[in-house]
């Protein structure tokens, strides 16, 4: 379909040197021995061990959970035993190591029971985002992402526009080539189950003008669909037209605001590959344990893309494609955003898209001062000033950096590849946010530090407050008990006191001379002289 475009700023015409790696079609690579499957291979916390050494698994197992929301679990790539839980180097600019389960394959490949589920439009959005997530799926074409989440776009946030990136714009990079010709229709399908948890109305499907197979076999796939809401878009070939920012503005003219993301302008941006892994998930039950890889370059003598088990050692893809003796230099991903690995026994990972094995310059470049000539800022895609970003990284002024935008930097690399003095510019940029993150973890943790300290004062102050109150609470107690006590003596008295009163004053009535006493007849005082004997008698008797 022919729609507007509109112009990024900067960017390179670079030689591709794809062609190289597509000469022949996608295949299986062998089964390995062993597989190493690191426990972080995305952004975000590291999954967690759900297995113990000596336990037998099955292919598409899960063997490690996700720990926290930014995560994804981990699944056996084949059928065998589990023989080790340690770490072991990994796929990282920094050659570190992390704690990795390596499984033994028993070579018999045997699948657990997949469950799938092809009428995925009966199922809500909460749904396939759970299936999604429980597939291990992350971004395929760049950092690795946890999928799941961008497919929530929470509350609040209205999604309009779908983007599905088949612009692979860096050198020798052609997996996502080779899988938009041979698996087209699983990507249409994995774009629709996308469609059907955002609830989008349109999708775009972007691909540079120099792969039109890819482009046929997607309008041909997209025709048996016959999904009206999806337009297949031919871009033009400039290099990093296929970062995310960059394609939104080429596609929508619209710009992602500095220090936001997609979805504050109602777009949300995926990769072919990841939509594949989408559709392999729900239609087929199928977790992420595969993905193709492009392994070229001068020093290998069959540059092409295979289809590869995730934890397959990068050495058995180099000697498969044939290492000959230019193979001096190794990088992961392209030459401009790619990383150099010194240990070429290190395992495929989610987000290997890419082997290159080249011959290293016989000599360096010598990095001279800076010129100032601009060009750096020409071709700049963020429209940073790469100039005054590396002289206050340089100098570890890391605030000024932060005001000159650092964190929009995406590390495409034009800045570098055409410096006149090759100052390695991005190392700078790579420097200046390292040490930034750092510092902010190292605030975070004294922060942390503080408001425990602090709240283990305020603690032991209110303790004292409180014994100090229980204190003078019982000495009030005491007093009032005490009071009431000289009272109910003083009641006591009193009433021993009314009693004596009471008797004494019968005393005396009784001694008092009886009246009427005249007149008696001789029988009456008979009767009174009796019982005054009886009472004298009574009282003696006492």
């Amino acid at each position: 379909m022919t729609m507007r475009l509109w112009k990024i700023f900067g960017g390179l015409k670079l030689p591709g040197f794809k062609s190289m790696s597509m000469t022949q079609q996608t295949e299986a690579a062998p089964l390995p021995k062993i597989l190493t499957l690191p426990l972080k291979q995305h952004i975000g916390h590291a999954a967690e061990t759900i297995v113990n050494v000596g336990d037998k698994v099955l292919k598409g197992q899960m063997i490690a959970a996700a720990k926290d929301y930014v995560s994804t679990p981990i699944h056996a790539s084949s059928s065998g035993t589990v023989i080790a839980i340690e770490e072991y180097a990994v796929p990282h600019p920094s050659g570190k190591m992390t704690e990795c389960i390596v499984i033994e394959t028993d070579g018999k490949d045997k699948w657990i029971e997949c469950v799938k589920n092809a009428n995925f439009r009966q199922l809500d959005a909460s749904a396939l985002r759970n299936l999604i997530r429980d597939a291990g799926i992350v971004g395929l074409g760049g950092a690795g992402f946890p999928s799941f989440i961008k497919l929530n776009p929470g509350p609040g946030n209205m999604v309009n526009t779908l983007i599905l990136n088949g612009a692979e714009c860096e050198p020798y990079i052609t997996c996502d080539a080779m899988l938009m010709q041979e698996q087209s229709r699983k990507i249409i399908d994995g774009l629709n189950i996308m469609r059907h948890a955002l609830q989008v109305e349109r999708c775009i499907i972007a691909v540079e003008d120099n792969k039109r197979s890819a482009y046929t076999m997607l309008v041909n796939a997209l025709q048996e669909h016959e999904a009206e809401y999806i337009d297949i878009v031919l871009i033009p070939t400039l290099y990093p037209a296929g970062g995310e920012k960059q394609l939104i503005k080429t596609l929508t003219g619209k710009e992602v605001p500095s220090n936001g993301l997609p979805i504050n302008i109602g777009i949300v941006c995926h990769n072919v590959a990841t939509a594949a892994a989408v559709a392999s998930a729900v239609l087929e039950g199928k977790p992420l344990i595969n993905r193709y890889v492009t392994v070229t370059g001068e020093g290998v003598e069959h540059p092409r893309n295979l289809d590869v088990l995730i934890g397959t050692p990068f050495s058995e893809l180099i000697e498969l494609c044939g290492k000959n003796r230019k193979a001096e230099q190794f990088i992961m991903g392209g030459p401009m955003m790619g990383f150099e690995i010194s240990d070429i026994n290190i395992p495929v990972i989610k987000t290997t898209n890419c082997i290159l094995v080249q011959s290293k310059k016989t000599e360096p470049d010598f990095v001279m001062p800076c010129i100032r000539c601009g060009q750096c800022a020409s071709v700049c895609p963020a429209q940073l000033l790469p100039q005054q970003l590396y002289w206050y990284a340089r100098a570890k002024n890391f605030d000024k950096t932060q005001d000159y935008n650092l964190f929009d930097c995406i590390e495409c690399g034009c800045c570098t590849y055409v410096c006149p003095s090759h100052i390695p510019l991005v190392q700078y940029y790579r420097f200046a946010k390292t040490e930034i993150w750092a510092q902010e973890q190292e605030k975070k943790s004294s922060d942390i530090a503080r408001q425990r300290h602090e709240f283990r004062q305020f603690r032991m102050e209110r303790k004292k407050a409180e014994n100090e109150a229980r204190k003078k609470q019982k000495k009030e107690l005491l007093k009032k008990v005490s009071g009431t006590k000289d009272n109910a003596d003083d009641a006591k008295k009193a009433a021993i006191e009314a009693a004596m009163a009471r008797v004494k004053a019968k005393r005396e009535k009784q001694s008092i001379t009886p009246a009427n006493t005249d007149n008696l007849t001789e029988k009456q005082k008979k009767e009174i002289a009796e019982v005054e004997a009886r009472r004298r008698n009574a009282k003696e008797e006492n």
